[in-house]
């Protein structure tokens, strides 16, 4: 007899993508099996994985191991970090390790606990050398993250939601894309692996958490059901869109410099507005502005320079960076 419908659909997830990261180091033939990590909190989704690639990952010839980030944001959350590690060393995990980070303030709780997160992630790659990072982000997750862009006016990237490999190199990995959440709370239970529920995600304080308990409810009770599986269709055809225009806009940027390399207005102005826009972004970030502090809003204030051009004064962005027109040239630096 065969494994539960929903185990057996999270090893499926998994295993297309580890046959990805195999192809992908077939040539030249590396030293040691490929090391591919698992992200895990301990809830539902990070935990189906980890069950799942450990697996998948010895059937392939892959090593597999695990790392849990410790926030220190709740009372007991070392415990449970190491109660995490317990686990996956008990799927047969390893390496497997626990990285405690310290949270800053930047761009809300929310965001700079991620930052913090993918910061310790990233390291525990490089210093293990692994190939890969899976993360448990689910179909769910992506419906709540296109709402999100949607809700800040972040145009169609933020409509993108999260790739499916994305990160230095493709190192985040994202099996779960096109799995809702219950299948994996599913395969735990039917495994009968333990799973931690982050009382954050219960916690009105955050954004995602009434959106996910309050704003998808109520979307699904207006329109019915189908909403989540509408928006990650959303988000890929946003995808396929936003990839398009990226690789327009970074063609177009050589035609529109001068010899010193600055950027000329009336060659902006000549530009769809959707490729102008990119190319904005992009030197506004080059110059030092924070990629994640950069919005719709600063954006159309640069673009106003070169399309209502009035003489208005230099424009402030996040990370001190100031752009101006300065004799028909747009000039983006650190002020």
């Amino acid at each position: 007899m065969g494994p539960h419908p929903a185990v057996a659909a999270i090893r499926l997830a998994v295993r297309r993508v580890l046959h990805d990261i195999l192809n992908e180091n077939d040539h030249p033939a590396p030293p040691a099996p490929p090391l591919v990590l698992v992200a895990c909190s301990g809830g539902a989704d990070s935990m189906a994985l980890a069950s799942a690639l450990s697996f998948e990952a010895p059937r392939l010839g892959l090593r597999a191991g695990g790392v849990t980030v410790d926030h220190g944001l709740q009372t007991g959350s070392a415990e449970r970090a190491r109660e995490v590690v317990s686990r996956l060393r008990e799927l047969g995990l390893d390496p497997v390790e626990s990285a405690t980070v310290t949270v800053g303030r930047e761009g809300g709780p929310e965001a700079a606990a991620r930052d913090a997160r993918y910061a310790a992630l990233d390291d525990a790659a490089v210093r293990h050398g692994a190939s890969a990072v899976l993360l448990g982000h689910t179909r769910d997750d992506q419906a709540e993250t296109v709402l999100l862009g949607l809700a800040r006016g972040s145009g169609i990237r933020s409509l993108s939601g999260m790739a499916a490999v994305s990160g230095a190199g493709g190192r985040y990995r994202r099996p779960f894309l096109q799995l809702d959440r219950q299948t994996a709370r599913k395969a735990c239970m039917v495994q009968s692996l333990p799973v931690w529920d982050d009382p954050h995600n219960a916690d009105p304080a955050y954004t995602r958490s009434r959106l996910r308990h309050e704003g998808l409810p109520a979307l699904e009770k207006a329109l019915g059901k189908g909403v989540v599986e509408a928006l990650a269709r959303t988000a890929q055809l946003s995808r396929d869109d936003a990839d398009a225009l990226d690789t327009w806009a970074r063609q177009a940027e050589a035609s529109v410099r001068d010899a010193a390399g600055l950027l000329e207005c009336a060659k902006l102005y000549a530009l769809p507005p959707a490729v102008r826009r990119r190319i904005l972004r992009t030197a506004a970030i080059e110059a030092g502005a924070p990629a994640g502090s950069l919005f719709a809003r600063h954006i159309e204030e640069i673009d106003r320079l070169i399309t209502g051009w009035r003489g208005q004064k230099a424009i402030n962005l996040p990370g001190k960076v100031v752009a101006q027109r300065q004799g028909g040239r747009l000039v983006i630096r650190q002020g």
